[in-house]
């Protein structure tokens, strides 16, 4: 047990480093460790790292360097690198930043509390790096980070498929699932500790239960956390592989009503010369009767993507054939990523790469347009009445902030309230007002 040892975390990256971060911080916790946010306050210094794309590196980095910083300043501190990014450089990280006590890969998180200990040691292990892949289980204790009423629920670690950009199978292995009582375990325990909304996340959670011998998982496990959990009002699913969406999938979403309709499903790209040489396995086509699916079932669906531009051969021509998907599709939102050249992906090694300038402007092209659609498609809203969950009570000088059911945390836009709500109420607002990316609403009077 530690005496009185204070531990200050950064975690980096996105909702499945973010869980990561939270049962590392239970460990710690649990093993006697006191967490402050104020890392002058901490002998352990702790940044959980992305290393996903150029920028999230980047990111990383200068965090880390900010901690080297302060541990220079103050003596007797300690600082761990763990995540992604250890994951991925390892000994480079260590030769190129000796400020660096030791790092920690994204099998070993779930032993941080031995990790330090031995770092007091005469000649502390600098390394916590293998191939192993650490899937965390309901008994594991979480330091909950996010607003209490919403909590991440990761299903899944790893990943199968073989996308020629993407890097993260080498960071965090192939596909392992845990069981579906694990999972609706975990979610009871979410549900009476107050949480309302469950994010279910994985690297890819249409994978989900493939490994473990489940035909239709996904599916599945939605339908028995609909039945066995009624404490969680809203279940949310992110990260769709649009191939692997299938009819059962979407039978599932349509009939259980605390299911949110809300697809997020990266596409990457809608050029079928360039899906190829993802090896992202379906065309255009595949993609407009995957959406014709989602709409006849499920008009009031909300469809979010995500789509790479400037990857290695991508020309103008493809360009314009991505702008017509987006007015034919009218998807709800879209997130547009500039191509990261990643060592070690066998993109790196593709000719005919495109000019980050080039990139920046294709970027900004495609954003016009689909902020234009997002716009519309708010627009319509205006006067229907929906619930919305409540993140951030009103204050003196601003609104209360809520979401609706089609809007996910942090990624999507929010809802600003009109009426006296308090942060985790779920409540039906009437919609007032849109804009491209935000809403305003006025609380329904009982």
């Amino acid at each position: 047990m530690a005496a009185e040892k204070k531990v200050t975390l950064v975690s980096l990256g996105c909702p499945k480093n973010l869980l990561d971060s939270e049962v590392m911080l239970g460990k710690l916790f649990e093993d006697g460790y006191e967490l402050t946010v104020d890392p002058v306050d901490a002998e352990y210094l702790i940044v959980n790292t992305c290393g996903f794309i150029q920028d999230a590196k980047e990111e990383s980095i200068e965090h880390i360097l900010e901690m080297a910083e302060i541990k220079a300043k103050y003596a007797g501190k300690k600082l761990v690198v763990s995540g992604c990014l250890a994951q991925r450089y390892g000994n480079e990280l260590l030769q190129e930043m000796p400020e660096i006590d030791v790092l920690v890969g994204t099998g070993h998180f779930q032993q941080m509390p031995e990790v330090l200990v031995q770092l007091e040691s005469p000649a502390p292990q600098r390394e916590y790096l293998s191939d192993n892949v650490y899937l965390y289980r309901e008994t594991d204790t979480r330091i909950q980070t996010t607003l209490p009423h919403t909590a991440y629920l990761k299903i899944a670690e790893g990943c199968n498929h073989k996308c020629t950009f993407c890097i993260i199978p080498k960071m965090r292995g192939l596909l392992k699932s845990r069981t579906v009582s694990s999972i609706v375990a975990e979610a009871e325990q979410l549900g009476a500790a107050g949480v309302r909304e469950a994010i279910l996340i994985a690297q890819d959670s249409t994978e989900y239960g493939t490994d473990i011998g489940l035909r239709d998982g996904l599916a599945t496990l939605l339908a028995d956390l609909h039945d066995r959990v009624p404490t969680l009002d809203w279940l949310r699913v992110l990260y769709l592989y649009p191939s692997m969406v299938r009819p059962s999938l979407l039978d599932v979403y349509a009939r259980h009503d605390r299911i949110c309709k809300y697809f997020d499903m990266p596409m990457q790209h809608v050029s079928d010369r360039l899906l190829r040489s993802m090896k992202r396995g379906y065309t255009q086509k595949t993609l407009l009767r995957l959406l014709d699916g989602i709409r006849q079932c499920m008009p009031e669906a909300a469809i979010r993507t995500t789509f790479i531009v400037g990857f290695p051969g991508e020309t103008p021509a493809d360009v314009d054939v991505l702008l017509n998907f987006l007015e034919r599709a009218q998807l709800d939102r879209v997130g547009v990523f500039t191509y990261s050249l990643e060592e070690g992906t066998p993109s790196y090694e593709l000719p005919d790469k495109v000019p980050e300038h080039e990139a920046a402007h294709r970027r900004d092209e495609i954003m016009a347009l689909q902020q234009e659609i997002s716009w519309h498609k708010h627009q319509a809203l205006v006067g229907r009445r929906a619930w919305a969950l409540i993140d951030e009570a009103a204050t003196e000088t601003e609104p209360a902030v809520g979401r609706l059911s089609s809007q996910a945390p942090d990624i999507d836009g929010v809802v600003y309230v009109d009426g006296p709500v308090e942060s985790g109420e779920l409540v039906q607002v009437d919609i007032t007002g849109a804009e491209a990316y935000d809403l305003t609403a006025r609380v329904v009077t009982p």
